[in-house]
């Protein structure tokens, strides 16, 4: 299998709701195509952020149906994989690329946190063989318990639709350790919005962004100056982003990063419960972060192509 060429701002988007918890498939398009025209290479539906675990499996489905329809191959349409169980994964990974998706990012499974490494490689190799799609394998030990090493990701290395990670065990070091371990092999990605200066810096080859998906410009723009190691603008532009960023490390991440983009009049905050929308001080709290970042958001280029000249 030919290696894609993944690489740049993979949003993971969230799963715009009405307020009952039903799913909106029209806003979750809107919002996508309008991530689409910022410059983005690759799109991840029902990551964490698209609330995976709260949909049932036809809801997964017929929301994966209508992105691939509604993107139209302007990029690679992605989707988390997020099952219980090892063989629900490989199920899953199946029917989707029944339904001519390009990709998945692979999580661990979820309501199982396990130490044991033979574990989680034995999950991520079996869903790996279930379908000829490249896989961008994320590991995220903080939320998921299961921690894949640099030097696991070697030992996976002979699964050839391995072809990208998500790096989000919030030790920046490991990006240095991987490339050292196993070179070009994987296009590396960081899955943490607070540090993806630092680790832009260390080399990596794509972002899987949250909080920037409520101001795609302006996270498109900041992106394409790490790409030009433009490091005194970026660094000048991360001081303004970096409360917005911060949103994407909280437990309530997903409350947090729905209102952002309900502000920005890109969707709503509705969630599915368990999540409730916010309330009372954390409400205003937040609320007062984005609305400050809004009142005090830089003058951006729209296109990429202009947006290292600016």
């Amino acid at each position: 299998m030919k290696k894609p060429c993944w690489h740049g701002v993979f949003p993971a988007i969230t799963t715009q709701m009405r307020k009952d918890g039903s799913l909106d498939l029209d806003a979750t398009a809107r919002h996508a195509h309008r991530l689409v025209r910022s410059g983005v290479t690759g799109i991840i539906f029902l990551g964490s952020l698209g609330e995976n675990q709260s949909l049932a499996p036809d809801e997964k489905r017929r929301l994966i149906q209508a992105m691939i329809e509604a993107i139209d191959g302007r990029v690679p349409v992605l989707s988390g994989v997020a099952e219980a169980s090892t063989a629900e994964a490989c199920r899953y990974v199946q029917d989707c690329e029944r339904l001519r998706l390009d990709g998945f990012m692979l999580m661990p499974p979820m309501i199982y946190k396990s130490p044991d490494p033979r574990e989680s490689l034995a999950h991520f190799r079996a869903a790996a063989r279930a379908t000829g799609l490249p896989i961008m394998i994320y590991n995220n030990p903080i939320s998921y318990g299961h921690d894949i090493t640099p030097e696991l990701f070697a030992e996976l290395a002979d699964q050839k639709n391995f072809v990208a990670l998500k790096e989000s065990s919030g030790n920046t070091r490991r990006i240095t350790d991987i490339r050292n371990l196993v070179g070009d092999r994987y296009a590396v990605f960081t899955g943490v919005d607070d540090l993806v200066l630092e680790c832009a810096i260390l080399g990596i080859d794509g972002w899987v962004a949250g909080s920037g998906i409520a101001f795609p410009d302006e996270n498109q723009y900041f992106w394409e100056l790490t790409r030009h190691c433009e490091w005194d603008k970026a660094r000048e532009f991360y001081r303004w982003f970096i409360p917005l960023l911060h949103l994407d490390t909280h437990l309530k991440f997903v409350q947090y990063i729905k209102l952002a983009v309900q502000e920005c009049g890109l969707g709503a905050e509705w969630t599915r419960a368990p999540r409730l929308p916010l309330a009372g001080a954390e409400r205003k709290q937040i609320l007062k972060i984005i609305d400050d970042a809004i009142s005090s958001r830089p003058s951006v280029p729209r296109s990429r192509a202009s947006a290292v000249r600016g």
